[in-house]
């Protein structure tokens, strides 16, 4: 069997149909394996999550939760860190269920896979880029640029998708799927910052807050999302888990009109705010509106809180009419943030979109109607958010495809 793409995916497939043995042929464009796995989690490499198989599925959205379900109990959280474990890297955990190697460094996992790789007797060969892919009556043929065709019973792409470009996820396969006539969803940038041409959300750069509650609204303020995780404004806009794990809603209409609604006292409702007011105002009404709602907010947020309720920040809690005060709550509540855009591929954690779930059998991986040709890791149109649930999908998925390949050439051999 060839696979194609040495990323987590395609390292893991491979190692682990040759472990089977299998004759496993890996075939890497760029002079290193994992590019993009020494670059994850700022070089730290959230690997997997402690969610379990059925919390973590469901971060996926529906047909994801139902596409992942059979490979997510094959390859539990548990079981990736029990993996590692064995290849001599123990795993710590973090918040925001997040697992990460207990040495903090991301080549510790590559080179772990690396060596998985090597000692299960697969063949490696890198700097080979591939031209095309051509389905023949005994297998497929893989056009390298250079060098003779090679002749693959079965086939594993495992490629990825368009993000981090510079790490060789170029999207080479989306034309090789769309040339053999099979349906794609548009990839765009995921888990990618926001822009905002909003000056004031600029000038906010810097501040980050470590639980608000995001939601993502259109112009008609219908709800496109939402997460409870860190956010932190920028130069550019807006970044941070909360906001990056809703990326994909704005990336696939770049342009339209997006809010991005903060609750900036999670945890207390509109009404608890009006009567914490109320109970500062009678106790002292001199006292400022800040200290009255008792937020731990910097100050240039708090000035645009007031800004967005038209409340004047020097009023005192006893000067506050009550449609004021409403104002002032409803604010703190949904600190609406404009957004625009996202910061592209260049910038993006993963690519959402690829090849349709619809087109792949979940047990196998195997593209239906393309035999012997199957599609692991990024590639497909599976998106988690930010906390190791991709790495999840890219080493289940991996795993799925391994297990019917060993399983099925075995029997045919």
């Amino acid at each position: 069997m060839v696979v194609i793409g040495a990323g987590a995916s395609g390292l893991w497939a491979a190692a682990r149909a040759a472990e089977a043995g299998l004759d496993v042929l890996l075939l890497e464009k760029t002079p290193r394996t994992g590019t993009k796995v020494l670059a994850s989690g700022g070089t730290h490499c959230n690997l997997t999550t402690t969610l379990g198989s059925k919390e973590a599925a469901l971060l996926f959205g529906r047909a994801g939760a139902r596409f992942l379900q059979h490979a997510l109990r094959l390859l539990p959280p548990e079981a990736v860190r029990e993996r590692f474990r064995q290849l001599g890297v123990e795993t710590v955990e973090a918040p925001l269920e997040k697992v990460f190697p207990q040495s903090g460094r991301a080549r510790d996992v590559r080179d772990a896979l690396q060596n998985w790789l090597v000692s299960s007797g697969a063949d490696l060969r890198l700097e080979c880029a591939v031209r095309s892919i051509e389905r023949r009556e005994a297998g497929w043929i893989v056009e390298p640029e250079r060098g003779e065709a090679i002749e693959a019973r079965a086939l594993v792409l495992a490629l990825g998708g368009k993000s981090y470009a510079s790490t060789g996820t170029c999207g080479d396969a989306y034309a090789w799927l769309e040339h053999l006539g099979l349906p794609l969803v548009e990839p765009v940038p995921a888990l990618v910052p926001l822009t905002s041409s909003a000056t004031w959300v600029r000038e906010l750069s810097g501040i980050a807050l470590q639980s608000a509650h995001a939601r993502l609204v259109d112009e008609r303020g219908a709800l496109l999302g939402e997460r409870t995780r860190p956010v932190l404004f920028t130069h550019q806009g807006i970044s941070g888990p909360g906001a990056m794990d809703l990326s994909e809603h704005v990336a696939r209409r770049a342009g339209a009109a997006r809010t991005l609604a903060l609750d900036l006292a999670h945890g207390d409702a509109v009404e608890a705010l009006e009567a914490r007011l109320m109970r500062a105002a009678q106790a002292d009404g001199t006292l400022g509106l800040a200290r009255a709602l008792e937020l731990d907010l910097p100050r240039r947020l708090l000035v645009e809180v007031f800004a967005q309720a038209r409340v004047a920040p020097e009023q005192r809690v006893a000067q506050l009419a009550r449609e004021a005060r409403q104002r002032l709550c409803l604010s703190v509540k949904s600190f609406a943030v404009p957004v625009d855009g996202t910061r592209g591929f260049d910038w993006a954690e993963v690519t959402a979109g690829g090849l349709s779930l619809a087109s792949v059998e979940p047990g196998s991986m195997e593209v239906r109607a393309r035999p012997d040709l199957y599609v692991i890791g990024e590639l497909l149109d599976l998106q988690g958010p930010i906390g190791g649930l991709n790495f999840q999908a890219a080493f289940a998925t991996a795993e799925v495809c391994a297990s019917a390949l060993s399983n099925r050439l075995a029997r045919t051999a």
